[in-house]
């Protein structure tokens, strides 16, 4: 019989398992005065005793392996044990709420496996552990598993030094604890709400919305991305060229609810839809699913990976054209990065989904462009859309800036750069109806690449500009469907297909169906009503300020954030004297909000323009600001204002060239390596290089997303609804974990909070009780915190772990050697004692004798 425990002992347990005798009950009939061969005890010889096969035995402890098998404190939220043939359970009091404190024995419960071989006791034993479910303390589950999968072990040649000679036991997968997670991350919604809802209504109702029906068995017709993978880059863009028939783009899975809703769209209700709409409606040219501003609210604001929303959709939509917005040399963040960075980031985004590249930059700067293009041909077989960005009038007689000679000049520059198509990126709805027939005209007649026209309809006129510029031959329009289209976001798809219904290049389109998906979007959209931008109606304001729509709904809660929210009127105002100032800037993103957080930041500071021009240089700018006038974000069209850069940068030097040629490259191996070993921990997956790239554009953003993951798991599968403003007490839930693994979570009771502040959260998970403990941050406790220790610091001596101080050996002003013993602590009927690490004097003790300690409180401070 062999046992299996880091304290390795005898085990009476294993020996009655394949024996059949009772060794504790023939000890008291020895001790009773009886013989072995008596009637009460029946072993009449040494020919009596047999064994049975073989058996193992497991003592779950609340210990930790990583850390010398410290003892574990707290409650135990969940316990499940495991059961079946050949396991024989030996437990204490030990069930789901109870508490192990520091001051009994850490085992749970002990487990006995037997059957005919050694190895099909591993085998069983095994498959017990798996069962277990032990939450809220950590256990030595893992580190027994990883013993009994051993093969040293299996063939019983282990010997006494065995754990000692075997790191590799220690190399421990951490349980994914991914219900348990789920549970926290509602109980805490439920009792603080979300961070990101600011305000919300109680008498709002929503209406659960209807996915389109589509056949699920029918395999996906034909499409633009089967046609790309046919023909390649270069004939699509010649087929998409000569094609009669206007195209749309859809933009309703990200610029329509980045413009409208703040980029708030969960991944959970583009997918629901995804695999239908791709079904129903392969005649669209392409889904706009990424980039753009969506990439870092995945990871700040929903907790979710951009990387795994891209691949997501991919697979639901395999046969339409996926499209992301590119921001040149900046990627998907708001500042300059490294070359070969931009390139594997482009390289990542194609192998994961992406087959078009929409490529702008927020100066129309070629520079910028250009490169991006190149990574595009280089390091895949997808599309480059290298785009010019509009803003101003052409027809305006009195434009010196943004004319229409510009516009063609930058057109055949984009051309020459090597793009597959050519997008005019009207990011502020400034484009007007006319201006847009002799704009496309002149395009046709100087490029020949085809035409891909985007707009906002913030003025809600662009129906009509896009009307104008069908007439004019242009190939592509962007659209959104009816439920998210409009104001700040795109023309509404729905009728434009409709007012195109019998053109000599209509599209045809089942508007039946097209309708059906615009009503599911709208029902969605009552989800997302504290994000929306207040914007009732089209404003032809936005020929004043130019804020783009991707831009407005966002100015709204940064303003709210600052205590502007009733001075938004002043900030639109400052917006376009900012921009005047500036020296009449292309306002998108990130340019764009260099715009908005100076006009923010002069309103809020109650600084008019002329006091800015007038006492600037006694001023600390937003380093978004500082940021642009040093050309971090490239070369406005026509150079910097000289006053105003010099009033910002006051002695600072500026670039003068490509910002990216001042930064070094990226070591990948090197960093990547470095990464890993920084972010690994906690996590119940192998970081990947899309992991990498996130962190490197958004190291804090990354960061706290991680820690977000390491404590909540995966959210993304939560209901909308119950994200964003958790559950009413009765109210059930389904949440899909995986495909075969779904959760039913039904919301019990809440408790009133507890001295500690905490409330106790009690639901059902799949019919059996659950609880968690959540700290309701409104309520302020005063509670003693001990100092914790420096553990850089090894003149800081700390407690290792949980329990009474029971003794301090030395006092204040003592001289200790290395190693001397300096207090003890008690905790699971054991007296641990700690050394100093250094030798020195004793400066101050900070905790007394019979103070209860946590792991890490300072003790003991020496100089």
């Amino acid at each position: 019989f062999i046992e299996v425990n880091p304290r390795i002992q005898v085990e009476h347990t294993v020996t009655e398992v394949v024996t059949g005798i009772d060794i504790v009950k023939s000890q008291i009939f020895i001790a009773g005065g009886y013989k072995l061969s008596d009637q009460q005890i029946k072993i009449y010889s040494q020919d009596s005793i047999k064994t049975n096969g073989f058996a193992v035995q497991c003592r779950v402890t609340t210990e930790n392996p990583k850390n010398d098998f410290k003892p574990d404190y707290g409650t135990i939220t969940t316990y499940r044990t495991g059961s079946g043939f050949g396991i024989r359970l030996d437990g204490g009091s030990v069930y789901q709420g109870v508490t192990i404190s520091p001051f009994f024995d850490s085992m749970l419960t002990k487990i006995t496996a037997n059957s005919r071989t050694l190895d099909g006791a591993c085998r069983k034993m095994r498959r017990a552990l798996a069962e277990f479910r032990v939450r809220g303390v950590k256990t030595n589950m893992a580190f027994l598993d990883n013993i009994l999968s051993d093969p040293t072990f299996r063939k019983g040649k282990v010997t006494v030094n065995y754990i000692k000679n075997t790191p590799e036991l220690f190399d421990i997968k951490e349980p994914r604890n991914r219900a348990t997670k789920m549970l926290n991350f509602l109980g805490d919604v439920i009792v603080n709400g979300n961070p990101d809802v600011k305000e919300i209504n109680p008498n709002k109702k929503f209406v659960h919305p209807q996915v389109p029906k589509f056949d699920k068995k029918n395999n996906y017709p034909k499409g633009t991305k089967d046609l790309l993978t046919e023909l390649g880059p270069e004939e699509f863009s010649k087929w998409l060229s000569k094609e009669k028939k206007i195209h749309y783009t859809d933009t309703t899975m990200r610029d329509a609810h980045q413009s409208l809703l703040a980029t708030r769209m969960r991944t959970q209700d583009l997918e629901k839809v995804a695999r239908g709409f791709a079904k129903d409606f392969p005649e669209v040219f392409s889904m706009e699913v990424w980039g753009g501003a969506t990439f870092d609210v995945c990871m700040r604001f929903l907790n979710e990976n951009p990387w795994e929303r891209l691949r997501i959709l991919r697979e639901a939509m395999p046969n339409i054209l996926l499209q992301m917005l590119l921001r040149g040399s900046n990627a998907v963040g708001y500042t300059a990065y490294p070359d070969n960075l931009i390139e594997r980031f482009v390289a990542e985004a194609w192998e994961n989904g992406i087959d078009i590249f929409r490529i702008f930059d927020s100066q129309n700067w070629m520079k910028s462009i250009g490169p991006a293009i190149e990574h595009v041909r280089k390091q895949t077989g997808g599309l480059a859309e290298g785009s010019m960005c509009y803003t101003g009038d052409i027809l305006d007689p009195k434009a010196d800036k943004y004319t229409l000679e510009y516009y063609l000049q930058l057109a055949k520059d984009i051309e020459n750069a090597g793009a597959h198509i050519l997008a005019i990126k009207d990011m502020a709805g400034l484009l007007k109806p006319y201006a847009a027939k002799e704009l496309i005209t002149a395009l046709k007649s100087e490029v020949d690449i085809p035409i891909h026209l985007h707009t906002h309809d913030t003025s809600s006129v662009q129906s009509a500009t896009y009307l104008k510029a069908i007439e004019a031959n242009v190939d592509v329009i962007d659209v959104a469907l009816g439920g998210l289209s409009g104001l700040t976001s795109q023309p509404n798809f729905n009728s434009l297909v409709e007012s195109m219904r019998y053109q000599p290049r209509e599209n045809k389109m089942d508007i039946e169906k097209l309708n059906e998906y615009s009503t599911y979007w709208s029902d969605v959209r009552e989800y997302y009503y504290p994000f929306e931008s207040g914007l009732k109606s089209g404003t032809a304001e936005v020929y004043k300020h130019e804020i783009p729509g991707g831009q407005y709904s966002n100015l709204i809660p940064q303003a709210a954030s600052l205590g502007l929210r009733d001075r938004f009127t002043e900030i639109t105002d400052m917006y376009a004297k900012v921009n005047e100032v500036f020296g009449n800037v292309i306002k998108v993103t990130p340019s764009s909000k260099v715009v908005g957080d100076m006009a923010q930041y002069l309103v809020s500071n109650n600084i008019s323009i002329a006091e800015f021009l007038e006492k600037g240089d006694s001023l600390s700018f937003p380093e978004s600001v500082k940021s642009f006038f040093k050309g971090d974000l490239g070369q406005p069209v026509g150079g910097f204002p000289k006053d105003v850069q010099k009033i910002v940068l006051r002695d600072e030097k500026p670039y003068t060239d490509r910002p990216n040629k001042h930064l070094e490259p990226i070591d990948f191996d090197k960093e990547m390596a470095e990464f890993k070993k920084e972010f690994e921990t906690g996590m119940d997956r192998e970081l990947d290089i899309t992991d990498f790239l996130s962190y490197k554009l958004y190291p804090k953003v990354f960061a706290d997303f991680q820690k977000h993951y390491i404590k909540y798991g995966k959210v993304m599968q939560i209901p909308t609804k119950n994200f964003f403003y958790g559950m009413e007490p009765g109210e059930e839930i389904i949440v899909e974990l995986d495909k075969g693994k779904t959760l039913l979570i039904e919301l019990i009771s809440i408790t009133e909070a507890d001295e500690d502040g905490e409330k106790s959260v009690f639901f059902k998970l799949n019919g059996q009780s659950r609880g968690a403990k959540i700290k309701d941050n409104t309520i302020a406790v005063d509670k003693v915190v001990h100092k914790k220790v420096d553990k850089d610091n090894p003149k800081e001596v700390g407690a290792p772990l949980q329990g009474s101080l029971s003794t301090i050996l030395v006092n204040e002003g003592d001289i200790v050697e290395k190693n001397q013993e300096l207090f003890v602590i008690e905790a699971m009927k054991m007296g641990t004692t700690i050394s100093a690490n250094v030798a020195g004097k004793v400066k101050k003790i900070h905790l007394g004798e019979s103070t209860m300690v946590q792991s890490d409180d300072l003790v003991v401070e020496m100089e």
